[in-house]
């Protein structure tokens, strides 16, 4: 059963995303398949087109998700609407285009869904994006039970949220293994703890954490038993792909 802690009041277990492997990645499909899958909480990456509007996409380039191609900071949101962003995933998804910020929030917001929102700038637009990104989660999560958390890899990114919107609660992503000055990084971005990747949640470092006062939230866990461990350690939440088989009413994981 996760542990409670003061700073993490959201759920334990974070569909990654959008709807782990269940829909195409950051799409409003994906969050309905997470939503469907018993997900109170998903996970989503939002960057700026060229135009600066704020919407759901992992990479800098639009190629791996859409049948576009092109840069995402270079390609305005009339572009980026003709896209198809689900039909790499299979036929059932063709013609998903990809999200604005505003119509995740609505979706979300109106089925009770959480939300951790990481700010993914297209490289060197990391000022720009977190700041962007803050400013209209504050706006459009305004009233909700719970705030958005935004996470995002870039500490430049995660100042400028900070310097837009101080009150939404962040976390720093850890990419590899958790630096020796993680507190200090962590404190000076105002951050409330660390999202790290799961090769690298070995016990000593999860426990480090956690014995600073820090909340830790796991990617991605895919392994019910991984999830089980990681819960004994103390970590508060897990992302995962695998919406089937690591969520709150497995065996073994159910709180």
């Amino acid at each position: 059963m996760p542990p409670s802690h003061p700073a993490w009041p959201w759920p334990a277990f974070i569909a990654h995303r959008g709807g782990g492997r269940l829909a195409p990645e950051n799409t409003l499909a994906a969050i309905r398949a997470g939503a469907a899958a018993g997900f109170s909480m998903v996970e989503y990456d939002v960057k700026l087109s060229g135009d600066g509007m704020p919407f759901l996409l992992h990479d800098d380039t639009v190629e791996r998700t859409s049948n576009g191609r092109g840069l995402a900071s270079e390609l305005d949101w009339r572009a980026l609407g003709r896209l198809d962003f689900g039909g790499w995933h299979g036929p059932d998804f063709a013609g998903e285009p990809a999200p604005s910020l505003y119509a995740v929030a609505r979706c979300t917001r109106a089925r009770g869904i959480h939300s951790n929102i990481e700010i993914k700038p297209t490289t060197g637009h990391d000022t720009a994006t977190g700041a962007v990104v803050a400013r209209e989660a504050a706006r459009l999560w305004a009233g909700a039970a719970l705030p958005p958390l935004l996470s995002s890899f870039s500490e430049a990114a995660l100042e400028a949220a900070r310097a837009a919107a101080s009150e939404l609660p962040r976390a720093l992503l850890i990419e590899g293994p958790v630096p020796a000055d993680w507190r200090a990084r962590q404190q000076g971005l105002g951050c409330i703890g660390l999202n790290i990747d799961v090769q690298h949640a070995d016990e000593a470092a999860v426990r480090d954490i956690l014995g600073q006062g820090a909340t830790l939230a796991v990617w991605t866990v895919d392994d019910p038993g991984q999830a089980r461990t990681l819960f004994g350690w103390g970590c508060h939440a897990v992302f995962t792909d695998e919406l089937h088989h690591v969520r709150a009413d497995a065996p073994g994981l159910a709180r």
